[in-house]
C-alpha cells in the first residue's frame, strides 16, 4: 500500500503545475492584455489629478513666488493675472491657439532649414539659398513687465526664447499701432533715450537678429522684423534704460522702437528676446548676469511664475544636460534620448530623435515629436487610459477624453530622457491640454515629417525650473520651481 502523504503531495504538486500551466497559457494567449492590466495596476506611476484643477480660473492666484531682485513675475497672456482689458470672450479659442502654434512650428522649421542652407552655401559656395522666413510669434503665452526709459514706464512684453530682438510700440505711430493695455512708450519723454546710428556694429547686427538688413533714415538705424504669421514691427533702433527692479537697472539697452506695428500681439506692448543672438537681452547683459537666466511657468493660467537673470536663482536640485549642436544662431538645441510612459521606457530607436534634432522653446505650446516617437507615446497612453470615455479630437490633438463626469482622474506619468542619461519627470499639469472638461487632450503632437525638429514646448515645462546657462553650454531642469 502506497504512502498517502506522498500521494497527496504528488497530487498537490500536479495540481499546482496545472494551475501554473494554465496561468502561463493565459499569459501567452493574451499577453498584451496581461501587460496592460499589470501596467494599469501600478498606481504609483500615475498622477491623480483633480479635474477642476485643469479648468481655467477667473481669479488671479495670490500665491506669488518669492522673487529675487533680478526676477520678473511671469503671467499667462490670456489669464486673469494680466492687466489686459481684454475680456474672456475676446481671448482666442483653443482652435485658434493651436493654429497659431502650428504656424510657429512651421516657421521654426523653415528658419532652421534656411540656416542649414546658409551654412551649406558658405562651405560649398552654392548658387542660391532660400529666402528666410521670419520666426512666428505663435501663441505667445507668457509675459513679463519691465520698466523702460528714464523715468521708467512699465511695459508688458511677451518673453520668447525663440526671438532675439526686444522691441516695443512707440509714439508717434507713423504707420499704425495695435491696441495695448499699457500706454504706448514715448521716447521723447525719456532723458536716456538715443537713436542708434546706421554706421555702428549694433545696427549691422540687426541682420542676424531679425533676418532683415537694417535700413537708414538720415543717419538713424531702422529695423524691420516680420513673423511667419505676417505680424510685423518696423521703427527706429534705439537705446535706453531698462529696469528689472529698483536695484537692477541696465543702461544703454538696445531695442526696437516700433512706429508701425500690426499682428497677433494681443494687448501686450511688444516682445523681449531671450535667444542666443548678440542683440538678445541674454547677450546684452552678459557682463552683469553671465549669460544665465531661468524661468518657471505656472501650472494654471491663473497662476504666476518668474523669469530670473543670473545664477542666484538656480535650485540645488537642478540637473543639467549639455546643449545640443546649435540649430542656427537663435534656438537652444537639446538631445532627447527617450521617453517613459507609466514608468516604462518606450521602444523608440535613438535615431528617431537624432535624425533632425530637438530644441526647447518657450513660445511653442504643444511639444512636437517625430512621427514614430509620437505613435509609441500615444498608443501606450491610450492603453493606460482605456477606462475613460474618449472625447472629440481638436486641431493637432488626436487623443482626447471626456472627464465631464469625473472628480479625479488617473493619468500615466511621462518622463523624458535627455543627454547624459538625465531623466526629467513632466508635471501632471504638463501632460494634458484642456479645452473643456469633456474635451481634455494629450498635450503632444506629431511632426508631419521625420526630418522636422522635435520641439519641447511650454506645456511640458510647467512648474519646472528651467535654467539656461548659455555661457556654460548647459540647460537645467529642477522640480517644483513654482506652483
Amino acid at each position: 500500500m502506497g504512502n498517502p502523504t506522498a500521494s497527496s503531495s504528488k497530487s498537490l504538486h500536479l495540481y499546482s503545475l496545472s494551475i501554473a500551466s494554465l496561468v502561463l497559457f493565459c499569459l501567452v494567449y493574451d499577453g498584451d492584455a496581461a501587460v496592460d492590466r499589470k501596467l494599469v495596476a501600478e498606481a504609483h506611476k500615475f498622477h491623480t489629478i483633480e479635474v477642476r484643477s485643469l479648468l481655467p480660473d477667473s481669479v488671479c492666484s495670490s500665491q506669488d513666488p518669492t522673487l529675487s531682485s533680478s526676477s520678473l513675475k511671469v503671467v499667462h497672456r490670456h489669464g486673469p493675472c494680466h492687466k489686459s482689458t481684454q475680456t474672456i470672450k475676446e481671448s482666442p479659442s483653443a482652435s485658434q491657439i493651436l493654429a497659431h502654434d502650428e504656424n510657429r512650428v512651421h516657421s521654426i522649421n523653415s528658419q532652421t532649414a534656411f540656416d542649414s542652407a546658409k551654412d551649406t552655401f558658405r562651405s560649398s559656395k552654392a548658387a542660391s539659398i532660400p529666402t528666410k522666413s521670419g520666426s512666428s510669434l505663435g501663441a505667445g503665452n507668457y509675459i513679463v513687465t519691465v520698466g523702460l526709459g528714464s523715468p521708467k514706464k512699465d511695459l508688458s512684453l511677451i518673453f520668447d526664447t525663440g526671438s532675439d530682438l526686444t522691441w516695443t510700440q512707440c509714439e508717434p505711430c507713423v504707420g499704425s499701432c495695435y491696441n495695448q493695455a499699457d500706454p504706448i512708450f514715448n521716447p521723447s519723454l525719456s532723458t536716456a533715450y538715443a537713436n542708434v546710428s546706421c554706421h555702428t556694429p549694433y545696427c549691422n547686427q540687426l541682420s542676424s537678429a531679425t533676418g532683415n538688413s537694417p535700413g537708414c533714415r538720415g543717419t538713424t538705424c531702422i529695423y524691420a522684423i516680420q513673423y511667419g504669421d505676417q505680424s510685423f514691427s518696423i521703427g527706429y533702433f534705439g537705446k535706453d534704460t531698462l529696469t528689472l527692479s529698483p536695484t537692477e537697472v541696465i543702461n544703454n539697452f538696445y531695442f526696437g522702437c516700433g512706429e508701425n506695428n500690426q499682428g497677433l500681439f494681443g494687448q501686450t506692448s511688444g516682445l523681449i528676446g531671450l535667444a542666443r543672438d548678440k542683440l538678445s537681452i541674454v547677450s546684452q547683459t552678459a557682463m552683469k548676469y553671465g549669460q544665465v537666466f531661468s524661468y518657471c511657468l505656472p501650472s494654471r493660467s491663473s497662476g504666476t511664475g518668474y523669469l530670473t537673470f543670473g545664477k542666484s536663482g538656480a535650485s540645488k536640485y537642478v540637473q543639467y544636460i549639455p546643449f545640443g549642436n546649435s540649430k542656427g544662431t537663435t534656438f537652444y538645441s537639446i538631445d532627447i534620448l527617450g521617453i517613459y510612459v507609466g514608468g516604462r521606457k518606450l521602444p523608440i530607436s535613438p535615431t528617431v530623435f537624432s535624425t533632425a534634432g530637438s530644441i526647447i522653446d518657450s513660445g511653442t505650446v504643444i511639444t512636437r515629436l517625430p512621427p514614430a516617437a509620437y505613435t509609441a507615446l500615444r498608443d501606450t497612453f491610450r492603453k493606460l487610459m482605456s477606462s475613460y470615455p474618449t472625447g472629440k479630437p481638436i486641431s493637432i490633438l488626436d487623443t482626447c477624453y471626456d472627464f465631464g463626469k469625473y472628480t479625479t482622474v488617473k493619468v500615466p506619468t511621462i518622463s523624458f530622457l535627455f543627454s547624459g542619461n538625465k531623466k526629467v519627470d513632466i508635471d501632471g499639469s504638463g501632460i494634458l491640454y484642456i479645452v473643456s472638461a469633456s474635451q481634455t487632450c494629450l498635450a503632444f503632437a506629431p511632426n508631419s515629417d521625420p526630418s522636422d525638429l522635435a520641439i519641447f514646448g511650454n506645456v511640458q515645462q510647467k512648474t519646472l525650473q528651467v535654467v539656461y546657462d548659455v555661457a556654460g553650454g548647459k540647460l537645467g531642469f529642477g522640480p517644483h520651481g513654482c506652483a
